[in-house]
């Protein structure tokens, strides 16, 4: 069968050896070379066909792709001339790597533009998924590994595919191959900016935006980088894991962030390397392919180290001691928190275990006293010399006490929970400098709560009422406060790091010098809220955000 590539032809489909078409009269070869002989598919651009090449021994088969200028003004038409140019240059420069198709050949004909390319032949990962079922971890982890270092050669040639999902990426039946195809979004990064603010770029390029559901904010914004494809891959390797496509997940009303998690068996570390991939505000997603093929590297070795740190965060017994290991009190200055960057904290993790292992006889030593309540904090500090990494006690820590002694406040030096909410039952609401790590208290209803210059690292406060609380200079670090009422709490120092605050009501709260690296709020009601810019560049925002203007929006 011939095909009709006329887009005004009302019946396309002709007898194989015809010359021109039955219904419109056009010729049915392009140059007298190509013969179209069906549609492969139809879209805003243009229209896709399969082809055989007539002037080659064999009559090999062909890819044949439309291109259809939106307008016939004379300067546009120009315009989408140089455009169509300019990505045949691109598509021919690109189309070295042998995972994606060579361009054969590309010219204009009647005013409208053609581009050739190889046929490959096998199956989409579309099909693929419908076929045989959805991928495990391991198979998620080979789409990655194969995929990221083409994208990574791409980019290395300064082009933006803009359109990857499953259907545009085929397993190749010769070799069982991943080749990406279907570059028609495709645009030279280099070039975007010079047609940036051009009145009429609209009309020429708006079709090209990409599928949505694949392409994150800043591309349907007609802002694509790099980190756009890598959103894109994303995107596409949660449907090879579940069989969804963006469509058919939901968003989380409060938060605005997609609900994926629940719908995949994976590990948390590689369920945390998807999540950067998939982050809506592109500072805080993977910026390379390069970044995520490095997460990948690392990830394995990231859980253990967790681990490892979790074991020895309360493990205060050797406070100050020259093994390299400060307690929470050190970590927690008057600035509120460790303020390192997150790559110093692991290498000072790292340091610290190795120094704990090899100062292991050391260790016993001390701990055998501390055990025995001979050495308070405060001896051990006093006892360091200036310079030897011990800081200036603050108020909180002149008052040695062993872990068997009451607090100034009247409870125990020790409380969890139950003991917590006990005490707030019977009106108790100071709870300051205390160590609650890892506490977990959702739902609970708190308003009013003094935790100032507590140590709160991985608390868990999910959905509680903590309105009117003081957190002033506590180390928050990690901590959870996902949909928690925090209106007119204070924040003033607090160490937030990476802390979660999706859907949380700020309106009021005083975050002034807080540190928010990492901190997510997507989501988060901001309203009133003393914070200042700076802070919010470091934190995680996304469309759902209230910002303090009372406008939703990323940062």
């Amino acid at each position: 069968m011939s095909y009709c590539i006329n887009p005004e032809c009302s019946e396309p489909k002709n007898l194989l050896k015809a010359r021109t078409c039955k219904a419109c009269g056009s010729s049915l070869t392009l140059r007298d070379r190509y013969k179209p002989l069906k549609s492969l598919g139809q879209g805003g651009f243009g229209a896709t066909f399969l082809a055989v090449d007539l002037s080659l021994p064999g009559k090999p088969s062909c890819v044949i792709k439309q291109l259809r200028p939106s307008t016939t003004v004379p300067h546009l038409f120009q315009m989408a001339r140089e455009l169509f140019e300019r990505e045949a240059q691109t598509l021919g420069r690109i189309g070295n790597h042998p995972q994606v198709p060579r361009l054969l050949d590309y010219f204009e004909h009647d005013h409208q533009f053609y581009l050739v390319q190889e046929y490959v032949k096998g199956n989409n990962l579309q099909q693929e998924i419908k076929k045989q079922g959805v991928l495990s971890e391991a198979g998620a982890r080979q789409f990655l590994s194969e995929m990221l270092p083409m994208v990574q050669y791409i980019h290395s040639q300064q082009v933006i595919h803009r359109d990857i999902k499953p259907a545009n990426i085929i397993r190749r039946e010769q070799d069982k191959k991943l080749v990406l195809i279907d570059f028609g979004a495709v645009k030279n990064r280099v070039n975007l900016d010079e047609v940036a603010n051009t009145s009429d770029q609209t009309a020429l390029t708006s079709f090209a935006v990409g599928t949505p559901g694949y392409a994150p904010p800043e591309q349907m914004a007609m802002r694509p980088v790099y980190a756009s494809d890598i959103y894109a891959i994303g995107i596409t390797c949660l449907y090879l894991l579940t069989g969804k496509s963006p469509k058919d997940l939901d968003y989380n009303p409060n938060t605005g962030e997609m609900m994926w998690e629940s719908f995949v068996d994976v590990s948390n570390s590689f369920a945390s390397v998807l999540r950067k991939m998939l982050e809506s505000s592109v500072k805080h997603r993977y910026q390379s392919a390069e970044d995520v093929l490095n997460a990948l590297d690392m990830e394995p070795y990231m859980e253990s180290l967790a681990q490892g740190l979790a074991n020895g965060a309360g493990d205060t017994n050797f406070a100050g001691t020259t093994g390299g290991v400060l307690d929470d009190n050190q970590n927690d200055d008057d600035t509120g928190g460790d303020s390192t960057s997150a790559n110093s904290r692991l290498a000072m993790a790292i340091r610290a275990r190795r120094d704990r292992q090899k100062g292991a006889g050391t260790k016993r030593g001390l701990g055998s006293r501390a055990g025995q309540g001979g050495i308070t904090k405060k001896s051990t500090l006093n006892r360091m010399a200036p310079g030897a990494g011990a800081r200036p006690l603050n108020a909180s820590s002149k008052t040695s006490r062993t872990s068997g002694q009451k607090s100034k406040t009247g409870g125990s030096a020790k409380l969890n929970a139950q003991t917590l909410l006990h005490a707030y039952n019977k009106g108790r609401r100071d709870f300051g400098q205390q160590s609650l790590m890892s506490i977990s208290l959702p739902q609970a209803d708190l308003a009013g709560c003094i935790f100032h210059q507590s140590r709160m690292m991985r608390a868990n406060f999910q959905g509680s009422n903590l309105a009117n609380a003081d957190f002033g200079k506590a180390n928050l670090t990690n901590a959870s406060f996902r949909d928690a009422n925090l209106g007119r709490a204070y924040f003033s120092s607090a160490n937030l790091s990476n802390a979660d605050l999706r859907g949380a009501n700020l309106s009021f709260a005083y975050l002034n010098y807080a540190i928010l690296d990492g901190a997510n709020l997507c989501g988060a009601n901001l309203t009133n809220a003393k914070i200042t810019d700076d802070q919010l560049k470091k934190a995680k925002t996304n469309w759902a955000t209230i910002m303090p203007n009372g406008k939703r929006g990323l940062f």
